[in-house]
């Protein structure tokens, strides 16, 4: 199995160096590109040294099998049928192909059977707050069927890249050396703070990704369920958070919630208050599952139950989902090694 990443040097694409050794994914060749500007780097991956190849318009990817694609919607888009041309799986991590009713939106634990029509030979990756919602909600339909949710996520410094990384630790620098504090990634200072403001604001009065939440559940779930989302940017370095209120046909109880949750492939659950176990994103990053807890009846609806949830964005909401859709079509024999 040969494997392209695209976008190599990007916090996301080094996430996929570490997932795929982590995982000891099935391959015999990896294969790194990048920008100009990247060319020539040198990362290790199980103890062998890869250097970055500029993304060109050329044959590079005729032996490729899958290429996992971080570089931003743009490259995605111009560089989509140099990667595909020859038959190769891309698993786009950008926003590009996300609606397009021929690409396929996969979260393996929720839809993978999506992956089986694929005429583009593209599947998206959804957006990191979608993901981790998805998963915990998979197993509250599991029990009976969504009919709307409300949700306000508290999205870390991850969610805009190496760069909002490095912002936030520039700014506790800065602050301790009382400094000015450096603001260019983010609309206003991170640091002490909290931002009801992630990406562009549309002309309905939410942002972007608010409105990538209420798309992209539906396409995931294949489901009438109706999404409205709050989108804050917090001062936490690594991993997303969710309150999340859902409405269901019928009362679930927290039980109930708490045993699907239990079952469920990709969830664990942390739910203990009496002993302040719940969980944290300071806890949880560089993990792999989606985390819930706090599950307690939605007072002001009989048939709603509320409960909190957090992932690590790089990991689970972007690199581990790419890999685990990788390794679905590998085992259902969609690609051939």
């Amino acid at each position: 199995m040969k494997v392209a990443v695209v976008g190599a040097s990007g916090a996301v694409g080094q996430e996929f160096l570490k997932v795929l050794e982590e995982r000891n994914f099935p391959l015999s060749e990896l294969v790194l590109f990048g920008s100009a500007r990247s060319a020539g780097k040198v990362y290790a991956f199980k103890g062998e040294n890869i250097t970055v190849k500029e993304l060109k318009h050329n044959d590079d990817f005729k032996d490729v099998d899958i290429a996992l694609t971080s570089a931003g919607g743009g490259i995605s888009k111009e560089y989509a049928d140099t990667i595909t041309r020859y038959g190769a799986i891309m698993i786009d991590n950008s926003s590009a192909f996300r609606m397009d009713d021929d690409v396929p939106l996969v979260v393996p634990e929720v839809n993978p059977n999506d992956c089986k029509n694929i005429p583009r030979n593209i599947i998206a990756n959804p957006n990191c707050t979608t993901i981790q919602m998805v998963v915990a909600l998979k197993a509250l339909e599991n029990i009976s069927h969504i009919k709307r949710v409300h949700i306000s996520s508290y999205q870390s410094a991850s969610g805009a890249g190496a760069m909002g990384m490095a912002e936030l630790e520039k700014q506790v620098k800065e602050f301790a050396e009382n400094k000015d504090l450096t603001v260019e990634k983010f609309a206003h200072q991170l640091l002490f703070n909290v931002i009801p403001h992630v990406d562009v604001f549309t002309d309905n009065g939410y942002t972007k990704e608010e409105m990538k939440m209420y798309n992209e559940t539906k396409k995931i779930m294949h489901s009438d369920v109706e999404v409205s989302a709050t989108c804050v940017r917090v001062p936490v370095m690594r991993a997303h958070s969710e309150a999340i209120w859902a409405e269901t046909d019928r009362e679930v109880t927290p039980e109930e919630f708490r045993a699907e949750c239990e079952k469920m492939k990709g969830i664990t659950v942390v739910d203990n208050p009496d002993e302040n176990e719940y969980p944290m994103p300071f806890n949880l990053a560089g993990e792999d599952d989606v985390f819930v807890g706090r599950i307690r009846k939605d007072l002001s609806n009989p048939n709603g139950i509320s409960f909190w949830c957090v992932s690590d964005q790089i990991k689970k909401g972007a690199a581990l989902n790419a890999v685990q859709i990788a390794e679905y079509m590998i085992a259902e024999g969609l690609i051939q090694r």
